[in-house]
């Protein structure tokens, strides 16, 4: 190996929908020695693009983005491109998306309110030994799998959920969906008791846990 090719920086493509969060972490990221963000996006789609044209050795992507998810494009990106490591950056600790995030292809997982150091460790750690699991994600994924929402729910009544917990009325779903308030207010109905749940408060903790909405 050459000196330029052992000194090489490890270049990162960085993914998250909001402007200012994937600003911070590029800011973060930017602070630690030989690792350089070469390129970033803001959904799923536009991921895949820069990562398999530029080949990145890291791909560090949050979860929930509009369009495709980052689920969807790990497990596009571990077939297409199997050398890029590919890290999870989110807000979400739940069982269900963890393991759905390993069993994509993800090599690791990190928390957004891990401290900073935890950026540079990750990067490290995925590198050198291909995976990355911080005590309490890999506590979750030695837990038992809980259901998935499209193992409880319709694909309609997931519909209605999400805008439920985006605070919606029972008039403006109806509207929304061509739907009457009274269908809305029977499927909302359904979905309660179906989740065992009795509050809108709920169904929106319920939804934010399961990644339909962000909190």
């Amino acid at each position: 190996m050459n000196a330029a090719a052992a000194t090489r920086p490890v270049r990162v493509v960085l993914a998250d929908d909001h402007d200012l969060v994937r600003s911070g972490i590029k800011a973060l990221l930017s602070m630690i020695k030989d690792v350089e963000v070469i390129a970033e996006a803001r959904n799923g789609q536009e991921l895949i693009t820069l990562a398999e044209e530029l080949m990145p050795e890291v791909v560090m992507t949050d979860i929930s983005m509009p369009g495709m998810d980052g689920i969807a494009a790990i497990a596009h990106l571990s077939k297409s491109r199997p050398q890029v490591r590919l890290l999870v950056l989110s807000m979400y600790d739940t069982v269900d998306f963890v393991k759905r995030a390993v069993a994509s292809g993800a090599c690791g997982y990190l928390m957004k309110d891990a401290p900073p150091f935890e950026l540079e460790q990750a990067i490290r750690s995925v590198m050198a030994t291909g995976t990355y699991f911080s005590p309490m994600i890999a506590q979750r994924l030695l837990q038992p799998s809980e259901p998935t929402v499209t193992d409880e729910l319709t694909e309609r009544q997931i519909e209605i959920l999400r805008l439920i917990a985006q605070g919606k009325a029972s008039k403006e779903i109806a509207f929304e969906l061509g739907l009457s308030p009274k269908t809305v207010d029977v499927h909302r109905a359904r979905i309660m008791e179906r989740l065992h749940l009795s509050d809108i408060a709920s169904l929106t903790l319920y939804a934010v846990r399961k990644g339909l909405i962000k909190p």
